[in-house]
């Protein structure tokens, strides 16, 4: 179907260049009439329209909080895609952004992370130099493909600051190319379009981030002049993004409905085509719990480097941590006797040890996370009342 699809699209293309041809009109002759008329920023308008019918898939919640959300979402992915794609988008002269934080959400983001993404191309080498500080974990990844072209983040490279070499001061450096080069080196492909740093506390209060720059080594001098091919695919790949990434979390969203209240591990070969780390063993879920109900979950963590828990709204957005208590991790959770943790999950705490809450929805997604473990227990849960 996606071959078929391609060959279509091709088809087209090539129809309207033939055209223009007839027309003694060259493709970039086309593209200035656009901009000058408005026609590329229509285009782009459609596409967010189009994108809107996202939060219609499946059977989402239709009150007017989830719905709100749902808006504010879509406004949040458009100000992302912008930024990315218009603002950021020159991989000659690529910067590390936070495309993902505390005011944009995407895919259940993790609280205890801190993302930075830059467009890269692998016509280029890049060079990243730095110090590590504090942070608990540091990795680096390559990324192939986008939500809006390909519906999806496919793996590249990946390289983890405990296998990098460091100078006697703590600095480092990164080189990313086709070929290997140098101590510390992360992989790129032809069709690598996105470089991803992942930064993991355990406790954000007294963890330090790390210093990184990021440079290109064989691009020009200065940047290019924005034009009209410059804006139209800027826009047109910002607009796509936020019409793929709101559908493929929708899709996941409804599916995870067929096991609500459950925390079943995700198929690892479709968490890492959307960009999830190869090393995590992701238990995606929904929940959906009434005020006088509580969701407990319990397990016993086993030998690991970090795991962590959290609670999502519908829309797979990571619920608002700034204020309130939403997640859980191996540094923050209080164990019972045997090693084992009990979470609760509901609208007030009621002396829970372990509590997440609900912010004052009723249902929404979650995710539990095992990372770098010898083994991967699916977390028990059960819905319960609370007595009075």
């Amino acid at each position: 179907m996606k071959g078929l699809l391609v060959f279509i699209l091709n088809a087209i293309k090539q129809w309207k260049l033939l055209l223009l041809k007839f027309q003694g009109k060259t493709e970039k002759d086309q593209v200035n009439a656009d901009l000058v008329n408005g026609k590329i920023w229509a285009d782009y308008c459609d596409t967010l329209k189009a994108a809107g019918g996202a939060i219609f898939y499946g059977n989402p919640p239709m009150d007017e909080r989830n719905q709100a959300e749902a808006y504010r979402y879509l406004s949040r992915l458009t100000r992302a895609g912008l930024e990315a794609f218009i603002e950021y988008n020159d991989p000659e002269f690529p910067v590390l952004k936070c495309l993902v934080h505390e005011t944009v959400k995407l895919g259940a983001d993790n609280p205890d992370n801190h993302y930075q993404n830059a467009q890269i191309s692998g016509a280029y080498e890049y060079r990243i130099t730095g110090k590590r500080n504090s942070v608990f974990y540091l990795g680096f990844f390559t990324q192939n493909g986008s939500y809006g072209s390909t519906g999806g983040l496919s793996p590249c490279g990946s390289l983890e600051a405990s296998d990098m070499v460091y100078n006697e001061d703590g600095s480092f450096e990164i080189i990313i190319s086709k070929t290997k080069k140098g101590q510390n080196w992360l992989k790129l492909e032809e069709e690598t379009t996105m470089l991803m740093v992942r930064e993991t506390f355990m406790n954000k209060a007294e963890e330090v981030l790390a210093e990184l720059h990021l440079e290109t080594l064989n691009g020009p001098s200065a940047p290019q002049a924005l034009d009209a091919n410059m804006l139209k695919n800027g826009l047109h790949t910002a607009g796509t993004f936020v019409a793929g990434a709101s559908l493929l979390f929708a899709k996941w969203s409804n599916d995870f409905r067929k096991h609500t209240n459950q925390l079943p591990q995700m198929d690892p070969a479709k968490s890492n085509a959307a960009g999830g780390d190869k090393n995590i063993a992701y238990y995606h879920s929904y929940w959906e719990i009434q005020e006088d109900e509580m969701l407990v979950i319990e397990v016993k963590p086993p030998a690991c480097r970090y795991w962590n828990f959290q609670l999502n709204n519908h829309w797979m957005e990571s619920l608002d941590y700034r204020y309130h208590p939403i997640h859980i991790n191996a540094h923050t959770a209080k164990l019972e006797e045997d090693g084992s943790v009990r979470v609760i999950v509901s609208h007030q705490r009621n002396g829970a040890k372990n509590w997440i809450s609900t912010t004052g929805l009723s249902q929404g997604t979650m995710l539990w996370r095992w990372w770098y473990a010898n083994e991967f227990p699916e977390p028990k849960c059960s819905l319960q009342k609370i007595q009075a």
